[in-house]
């Protein structure tokens, strides 16, 4: 009895299907030609990053996250992006709420910009360009960060920025949410809520749709991340790398770069000595793709970062960048002959904490 039960359920099945048309169905209800994706393209970094990680840059119209501790090459990814991007004609947007952005290395990465002038003293009073810029006095909390991008997402929308978009936020773990300001204690808990309601149910999304043949502009989000290093969870275990403002943007992120070591920065630094004076010009780190769900290459190696970028690990492209500078460096220490000394990375006993610290 159930396999006759079943056989008339097919056949009757069959019977509404026949005089049925799925594509009459779609169109009727606006389901048709809004599936196909636009193709990926990548921002060129420095040929260094390209080699190490074996990529060709920072992926268009996704969430890409920078993370690391403290000088390890972050806001330097963060700047080649902004450079290339607006060699593309895409507009760079910094978002800088960590406040330890400066121009003239911002210049110096090869950022167009455009002094403001004083006529009377000859000061600069500004910057402008092909850009645009906020920052902590206008930023406060991360709904201001949000409800800045979905701004500017609908100015785009309305056809009042005709720009694709490269959102630039220095840094994720900057700035509380409102409920921490109102209550004058920065909740960590609260903040990693607001995160995620603010940004993976809401700019995410809207970032990421972007992609979608249906719409006329790509647009990228890419963020640099504070960690913090947890303790082992078990007496032979390793400290674990955390993200500060917690992990929305980590499972939203398809792209992820990881800058240092786990518990600490793992930098060496490499400078120019003379007399007692000295230029530190580079950084040695470590650096390794962690998430990457665009074409699933996953790599790591080490980095040298300047103060004009990423150059590769190499005694051939150290001394072509020594060669380059060698004037400015000599100014500072003094003229005449100075020495290069590499250091080792010093080991760390890194402060670990059971939960992010406040």
């Amino acid at each position: 009895m159930p396999r006759n039960k079943k056989s008339l359920a097919e056949a009757v099945s069959a019977e509404l299907k026949s005089g049925f048309n799925l594509d009459s169905f779609k169109n009727k209800k606006g389901l048709a030609n809004n599936v196909k994706f636009k193709d990926q393209e990548w921002i060129p970094l420095s040929q260094a990053f390209t080699d190490v990680l074996s990529i060709p840059g920072i992926p268009l119209g996704h969430i890409v996250l920078l993370r690391g501790h403290s000088d390890t090459g972050k806001t330097t990814a963060l700047l080649e992006t902004a450079v290339a991007s607006q060699k593309r004609n895409i507009l760079p947007v910094f978002i800088i709420t960590e406040m330890k952005w400066s121009w003239e290395h911002a210049k110096m990465m090869g950022l167009k910009v455009n002094e403001v002038v004083d006529e009377d003293t000859g000061e600069i009073i500004d910057y402008t360009g092909d850009f645009i810029y906020v920052d902590r006095e206008t930023i406060h909390s991360i709904e201001d960060v949000s409800g800045f991008i979905l701004d500017m997402l609908d100015e785009q929308k309305k056809g009042n920025l005709p720009y694709d978009l490269m959102f630039l936020w220095d840094s994720i773990g900057s700035v509380p949410c409102e409920m921490s300001i109102k209550s004058n204690k920065n909740n960590n808990e609260w903040n990693a809520g607001a995160m995620s309601t603010q940004f993976g149910n809401n700019v995410n999304q809207r970032i990421t749709l972007s992609r979608k043949e249906s719409s006329p502009f790509t647009n990228s989000l890419v963020c640099t991340n504070k960690v913090w290093a947890a303790k082992a969870t078990s007496p032979m275990g390793q400290p674990k790398m955390m993200n500060k403002g917690g992990f929305a943007m980590w499972f939203d992120a398809t792209f992820v770069v990881t800058f240092g070591n786990i518990a600490d920065s793992g930098t060496s630094k490499i400078k120019a000595i003379k007399d007692g004076k000295q230029v530190e010009f580079a950084k040695r780190t470590n650096i390794q793709i962690d998430k990457n769900h665009i074409n699933g290459v996953q790599t790591r190696g080490k980095i040298v970062t300047t103060p004009h970028g990423f150059i590769n690990d190499s005694d051939k492209d150290l001394k072509n960048y020594k060669n380059s500078h060698t004037k400015e460096w000599a100014e500072i220490l003094g003229g005449g002959d100075f020495t290069i000394i590499e250091e080792d990375a010093v080991e760390v006993n890194a402060e670990t904490f059971i939960k992010e610290p406040e």
